[in-house]
């Protein structure tokens, strides 16, 4: 019985590699064999075509004994080294050989790969969105809220960048309206060793700090301190201009800053998520000045790509326009969808 079953998954191996729509195998813990073209991995989470589902599959990193594929691959390992090259199983599974596309073998575990993309992978694989929104109304002085928070990005072999925007409002009867808008792009380049380039652009109108716009760039490096399986943590640091404009007759004002700060992303808990970052901005042009943005969101996936979030936002600034208001937060409850 067992010869029988270790010959059905030698001959499931054997298609997956002669076959030109199944070049890819994998071999999981529990004895079960999945033919077809893998996509990707990442944050622990390996997708998978075939040709006998409409829609794809996903397999936990974690579960997978042996992969066998022909095909070419941007491979990252936990010490940030990347590379492009071919990807199989040697020593039933305890170990990973690449073949580097410049000639070079590397030998690494299932462990120490921490991400995975399909070299030929089209457009659309390559993209990731979400967006989540939430509504509340009371009786009592007529309160209306919503907030809505949106995302879209594009990952490349060696650089990635996403768009975000925000949007939170509140009305009630004999009280002004306050809103809170943000906006930016974000964008990195990934180099060698988990090291990365930052450049961003953000924009924020905020009436609470009197803030008419703050328009903000930031051009820096950071590094990948922590980079596995089930979280990602790096450190950054980098140069700001500042920019801002006021709605209660304060004359503009701009600056030059320093910024630095940490984002933990973790990933690996069940259906939870958690996403944290806090970014300090000591100013260089203006004596005593700094700014700290902190943010910090918890997502529960449910079926059909659909989850519920909460999401807390906080600005510091110990100089603002509008004296003793120098804080402003946002504790937002959601529900979203994500592609």
């Amino acid at each position: 019985m067992r010869f029988k079953k270790e010959l059905l998954i030698s001959f499931c191996l054997f298609l997956g590699i002669v076959t030109h729509a199944q070049k890819d195998s994998l071999v999981l813990k529990n004895g079960d064999v999945i033919v077809g073209e893998i996509k990707s991995m990442d944050k622990g989470v390996l997708t998978i075509e075939t040709d006998y589902s409409k829609k794809d599959f996903t397999v936990e990193w974690s579960g997978i004994k042996e992969i066998f594929s022909k095909s070419h691959f941007l491979v990252t390992l936990k010490n940030g080294t990347r590379i492009n090259g071919t990807v199989e199983s040697a020593e039933a599974g305890k170990k990973i050989i690449i073949n580097g596309d410049d000639g070079s073998k590397t030998e690494t575990t299932l462990e120490d790969m921490v991400y995975l993309k399909g070299l030929k992978s089209d457009f659309w694989s390559r993209v990731h969105a979400s967006i989540d929104a939430g509504l509340s109304f009371t009786k009592a002085n007529n309160l209306k809220q919503y907030n809505v928070r949106s995302k879209i990005g594009y990952l490349a072999d060696k650089w990635q960048t996403d768009i975000f925007y925000d949007d939170t409002k509140s009305s009630q009867d004999s009280v002004k309206d306050t809103k809170r808008t943000e906006g930016g792009i974000a964008g990195k380049y990934y180099l060698q060793k988990d090291w990365y380039l930052a450049a961003s652009l953000n924009f924020l109108s905020n009436t609470e700090q009197a803030l008419n716009l703050r328009t903000t760039g930031k051009l820096g490096i950071g590094k990948y301190v922590v980079h596995t399986n089930k979280q990602y943590w790096g450190l950054g640091t980098g140069l700001s201009f500042n920019n801002e404009s006021f709605t209660n007759g304060t004359a503009s004002r701009s600056s030059l800053e320093a910024y630095f700060g940490s984002e933990l992303n973790l990933f690996d808990i069940g259906d939870l998520s958690l996403f944290n970052n806090i970014w300090v901005y000591p100013s260089l042009t203006e004596n005593g000045r700094w700014r700290t943005d902190f943010n910090f969101d918890a997502k529960y996936d449910l079926p059909l790509d659909f989850y519920i979030k909460v999401g807390f936002t906080l600005n510091y600034d110990n100089r603002p326009a509008v004296k003793g208001k120098e804080t402003d937060y946002v504790l937002a409850f959601s529900i979203g969808w994500e592609l």
